[in-house]
C-alpha cells in the first residue's frame, strides 16, 4: 500500500534498522523492488530522480504506474513513493502528481534561503499527509545532473532544517553518488555523531549506498540512520546480467531477443540485489 515514509521511517529507527531507497527508472525495476519487499515483508521506498522522472514521461505517468501495480500484484507492506533529490519546482510537481513522500534538496541554496523553502514545504506536505526529506551539506559525485563536492554538514545548520518539522535529514557526511574511488576516506562518522547530537530522534538518510562497506553501514545504522539510498548498484547488476545474456548469445536462440526475456535476467539481478540490501539493512521481517 502507497504511504507517507514518516511512520517506516520512525519504526526503523526505533528498532535500530533502516528502510532501502531503490530508484526506479522503468516498469522493470518497479516490478522487482515491489515483488522483492513483498516477498521479504519488507517496508521499502521507491525513488524517483527528476531525470528519471522525465524518462518515464512524467511524475504523472510514474504515480498512476506505481499505484496500479500495487493493486495489480497485490502488495501489501508500506511502500512509498518518494522524489529524489527535487528541486522546489519539482517538488510541487510530484505533489500534485500523487507521491506520497518527496525530498526537497536545496543544500546548494545559501542555508537562509534553504530554511525558506523548506519551512514552506513543511507546511504543505503536512496538510496533504506527504513525507519531507531535507538535506543539508552536498552529497559527493554526480547524480541525473546533481552535482555535489561531497562536503561534510554543518550540524547547527542540520539543527536549522530539522526544526521546520521535516520528517528526515540528509545530511552529507563524505558519501558519494556512483562509484566509490580507490582512495575514498570512508564516512565522517564524527559528523554523523555530531549531527545526530543536534537533531536528537531525527531519521537520518544516507545518500549513494553503492559500495559502502558493510561495516559502515551497519555503524551510520546504530548512530540514527534510518534510511539508505541505492540506484548504481541496481544498475550495475541489471547490466552485468544483460550482459551476460547477450554475450552468451540466447538473445539469438528462439525468441530470445523478445525484450521479456531479453530483460529478464536484469529482473532477477535486481530482484537479488535488493534482497541482499534489505537484509545488510535489517529491513526483513519489518514491514
Amino acid at each position: 500500500m502507497l504511504v507517507s515514509a514518516k511512520e517506516m521511517l520512525q519504526k526503523a529507527r526505533d528498532g535500530k534498522y533502516a528502510v532501502g531507497q531503490f530508484n526506479i527508472n522503468n516498469l522493470e525495476w518497479t516490478k522487482a523492488i515491489l515483488l522483492t519487499a513483498q516477498e521479504q515483508n519488507s517496508p521499502v521506498i521507491l525513488g524517483v530522480s527528476e531525470g528519471a522522472g522525465k524518462y518515464m514521461t512524467g511524475f504523472k505517468t510514474v504515480s498512476a504506474m506505481v499505484k496500479a501495480m500495487i493493486e495489480e500484484l497485490n502488495i501489501t507492506v508500506p511502500v512509498a513513493l518518494h522524489l529524489d533529490h527535487g528541486t522546489y519546482e519539482g517538488c510541487y510537481k510530484c505533489i500534485d502528481a500523487g507521491f506520497s513522500s518527496i525530498m526537497f534538496d536545496g543544500s546548494h541554496y545559501p542555508i537562509a534561503e534553504n530554511v525558506e523553502k523548506t519551512k514552506e514545504l513543511v507546511k504543505v506536505c503536512a496538510e496533504k499527509g506527504i513525507s519531507l526529506e531535507a538535506e543539508v551539506g552536498s552529497i559527493g559525485g554526480e547524480e541525473d545532473g546533481v552535482i555535489g563536492m561531497g562536503e561534510c554538514a554543518d550540524p547547527n545548520e542540520c539543527k536549522a532544517i530539522a526544526d521546520l518539522g521535516v520528517d528526515m535529514l540528509a545530511a552529507g557526511i563524505g558519501n558519494i553518488h556512483g562509484k566509490y574511488p580507490a582512495n575514498w576516506p570512508g564516512l565522517s562518522f564524527e559528523t554523523l555523531a555530531a549531527v545526530k547530537e543536534k537533531v536528537g530522534d531525527m531519521p537520518l538518510v544516507l545518500h549513494g549506498g553503492t559500495g559502502i562497506p558493510e561495516d559502515m553501514i551497519k555503524k551510520a545504522i546504530s548512530l540514527g540512520v534510518a534510511k539508505i539510498n541505492v540506484n548504481t548498484e541496481c544498475q550495475l547488476a541489471f547490466a552485468e546480467a544483460t550482459r551476460q545474456y547477450i554475450e552468451a548469445g540466447k538473445d539469438q536462440q528462439g525468441k530470445g531477443f523478445d525484450p521479456r526475456k531479453l530483460l529478464a535476467p536484469g529482473f532477477e539481478a535486481i530482484k537479488e540485489t535488493v534482497k541482499t540490501k534489505m537484509e545488510l539493512f535489517g529491513s526483513i521481517g519489518k514491514a
